[in-house]
Order: C-alpha cells, then structure tokens, then sequence
C-alpha cells in the first residue's frame, strides 16, 4: 500500500522541516523526488540523505514567487503525477503592526507562490494524463492566532484555492487537497522563536508545545505520512478536501 513507484513528485521548500520530510518519505515509497529550494546549498543536506537511502532525487534553485523562475524550472523538470506546494515563510503582527513591506512578502511567497506552482504544474500534469497536489495550510486558516495576520490571510488563501483547483480540474482526474498542521517542530520553528523571542526562548518553546491539547508539537514526519496517504492510490476518491492534522488545537482547545 502507499507505493508511489514510478511516481514523479515535486516538492517546494524540499530543503527543510515539513517539505524535507515528504521528500524523504515519497523517495522510500519509491517517487522521483524533485526538490525546488531557493538556492541548492539550502537542498544540499535533504539530496544527500536522500541518495543515501537509494532514493531518486533533484534540486533546483528556485524563488516561488518568481512565475518566470517557476514555469522554467517546471517545464525543465517535464510531466508530473505529485505537486506539494510547501514553501512558505512566517510574520508575526496584529493588522495595524503589519507594515506593507511585510505583508506583501507574506502573499509574494505563501500566495502567488502557490498560485505559480499551480500554473506551471497543471499542463505537466495534463502530459501525466492527471495527477495529485497538497498545498500546506495551516489551522491558522481555520481559527483566529494572535499576531498572526498576513500568515492567517495568506493560509485562509490557500485553503480557497484548494477547493477551486479541485473543482477545475477534476474532469481532468487531477485531485487537489490541503493540509492543516498546527505547530510543527522544524528548524524554522526554531529560527522563528529565536529571532521574535530572544532570550526566552525554552519558555516560548513550552508555550508553543503547550497550546496543542496532546500536549507536543506535531514532527514533521507524520505531515509526511498525512501528504503520502492523499498522494496515494489507495486515496483516489478524496479531492477538494482540508485535512486538519493538529493535536486536537481546533476542535479540543478549549
């Protein structure tokens, strides 16, 4: 069960954390693994570990946000069966603490990053004769997060183009779901605490594990047993779905 051989994956953000971890996970199951960082030195440490476990794997230096970088190194990498849209990046702020600047970086890269993976993806997977894409969430788009705005709103963003890439293209036997994790404990956690919590760091850390209900954060890889499940055959009748993966924190945090 859960074999992708013969699969062609593409994960943004592959170099790190979440992303790392299905890329990891999807070249065990047997998919060729095509990896779209900002720079190769940020993937270098995932394509290592990777080929050391025998898995097929690709990286590509390469800026979400950018629709000229992203339909380049699509049509390079050729058709597709499997798009994890991963990548993103992080800002704390109420509304009126969110400078312009910061905002629109937030929708530059977790918005129209999605949007241009979806748009140089789908003619790859029209060549596949169709396919499967996971775009990252968050819970942030189903609950409201203190200092958490341009993340909720671009995230909120996300969830809605799931539900519309699922109802374009079904026709198409292209299936699109989302993933919702709560807190995650990667390497961007971790960098996020230490820069906006310097100097508390254990006691944010506590905070943070704390706020799930099960008492931890999430690891990364079981978003990657999550992601392989939908990418799989065996979930051929799920499309236009948002799968909440969370410790209990939407339905339990009372």
């Amino acid at each position: 069960m859960f074999s992708l051989q013969n699969k062609k994956a593409v994960v943004t953000g592959g170099g790190s954390g979440i992303g790392r971890a299905i890329a990891t996970l999807f070249a065990k199951q047997g998919a060729e693994v095509h990896i779209l960082d900002l720079t190769l030195e940020s993937a270098k440490e995932a394509v290592e570990d990777i080929k050391k476990l025998g898995g097929t794997v690709f990286s590509y230096a390469c800026n979400v946000a950018s629709q000229k970088e992203v339909v380049a190194t699509f049509e390079s990498i050729g058709n597709i069966d499997i798009l994890i849209n991963n990548a993103g990046i992080a800002n704390v702020g109420k509304v009126d603490t969110t400078s312009e600047s910061d905002f629109d970086r937030v929708m530059e890269v977790n918005v129209k990053g999605v949007y241009n993976c979806l748009y140089a993806a789908i003619p790859q997977f029209r060549i596949s004769s169709g396919g499967v894409i996971i775009n990252m969430a968050s819970i942030a788009a189903w609950v409201g997060i203190p200092d958490r705005f341009a993340y909720s709103t671009a995230k909120g963003a996300v969830m809605a183009m799931t539900l519309s890439v699922a109802k374009d293209y079904m026709n198409e036997n292209i299936r699109c779901n989302s993933i919702s994790p709560a807190r995650v404990h990667t390497p961007f956690v971790d960098g996020f605490i230490s820069k906006n919590y310097a100097g508390k760091e254990a006691e944010m850390f506590e905070k943070l594990s704390k706020s799930q209900p099960i008492g931890r954060m999430g690891k990364p890889e079981e978003i990657a047993a999550l992601a392989l499940y939908l990418c799989s055959d065996e979930a051929g009748f799920i499309t236009g779905c948002d799968y909440p993966i969370d410790g209990g924190f939407i339905k339990l945090n009372n």
